[in-house]
């Protein structure tokens, strides 16, 4: 039962960053690294990178997805990688791995970290379970072609 209010709450605070969202906000890229695609769709041409930390500017909102410019990159991100609170670097001397940062980015700290590994001693073994699903690279023509040779729903929706 704990797990599940947890990840609802997740689920509610990603998507409220979304609804919150009007043209002219500043925002900031609240995950490793982001693609900035031509268009809504998944499989739309990338125009740009963005990374941890950059500043954007809301454009337009369209449900989950959001038109941003930073600099003179302008196009569509989905609106759970940003984030309205500003990210600035430490001047400490310690640093943070990426991992880190994309955890920090979504609210998590040492003492969040403590609790949940006091509660779940199973823990570091669902984190190395989880690098792994994150480290299998689909090519996207490839993920596209099995979309659509399987009449998957959306298919119509992504050509």
């Amino acid at each position: 039962m704990k797990r599940f209010l947890f990840f609802l709450l997740i689920g509610l605070a990603a998507s409220s960053t979304v609804f919150a969202q009007k043209k002219g906000d500043v925002m900031y890229v609240a995950v490793k690294s982001v693609n900035v695609k031509s268009s809504k769709g998944f499989f739309a041409s990338t125009k740009g990178t963005l990374s941890y930390g950059t500043q954007v500017t809301v454009q337009s909102v369209s449900g989950s997805k959001v038109e941003v410019t930073a600099g003179n990159l302008t196009g569509w991100v989905d609106g759970s990688s940003l984030t309205s609170k500003r990210i600035t670097a430490s001047t400490a001397s310690t640093s943070a791995s990426a991992k880190e940062i994309a955890l920090a980015g979504k609210g998590f700290n040492e003492e969040i970290e403590g609790v949940y590994k006091a509660e779940n001693a199973n823990l570091e073994q669902a984190y190395i379970a989880i690098d792994a699903v994150e480290s299998v690279v689909v090519d996207n023509n490839a993920l596209k072609q099995f979309i659509v040779d399987g009449k998957l729903a959306g298919a119509e929706e992504n050509n």
